[in-house]
């Protein structure tokens, strides 16, 4: 009896450290570089210095995916609900033009960056994107405070803002 108490409690220490979100973004995405909207190149890291001390609200997404843009009202909807939150929009378009024409198109107010190696590149890879859009919150202190939500509308999202914005 004693070894299958030992076995479940080990169980479930191995499921809830494997559920167990990220809080700091890995070295390899802080050095990635991206483009600004100017075309200038940027990295991850001197971008989030940009908007330490604020909450930021960070959106992966492209102009060529069906699910960010039907998912753009509700991030117009979040913006509207939090205005004193920072959104940053992180592409994985695959050219500059396609991704400028994007942002136009479908109105993206924001913060906006390209990334330049796609979804399985660099940055993609260290915050293991399996999906776009994908959204995450960065607290004001710099730390991950949400590492995965796929819709906009997620309550874990919207708790984690509320909670951010206090």
């Amino acid at each position: 009896m004693k070894k299958i108490i030992a076995l479940l409690s080990l169980a479930l220490f191995i499921t809830s450290c494997s559920n167990a979100q990220d809080t700091e973004f890995k070295q390899d995405a802080l050095d990635n570089v991206m483009i600004s909207t100017k075309n200038e190149n940027i990295t991850f890291k001197e971008i989030l210095n940009q908007y330490k001390g604020q909450t930021v609200l960070i959106d992966v997404w492209a102009s060529w995916c069906p699910d960010c843009i039907k998912g753009m009202p509700k991030v117009k909807t979040l913006q509207k609900d939090f205005p004193n939150v920072t959104y940053l929009f992180i592409s994985m378009d695959k050219n500059y033009e396609a991704w400028l024409k994007g942002i136009e198109k479908y109105e993206v107010k924001g913060e906006h960056f390209l990334t330049t190696d796609g979804m399985k590149g660099v940055f993609g890879s260290s915050i293991k994107l399996d999906w776009i859009p994908r959204y995450m919150i960065v607290n004001k202190e710099g730390k991950i405070a949400l590492f995965k939500a796929i819709e906009a509308d997620d309550e874990k999202l919207i708790a984690t803002l509320k909670e951010q914005v206090k």
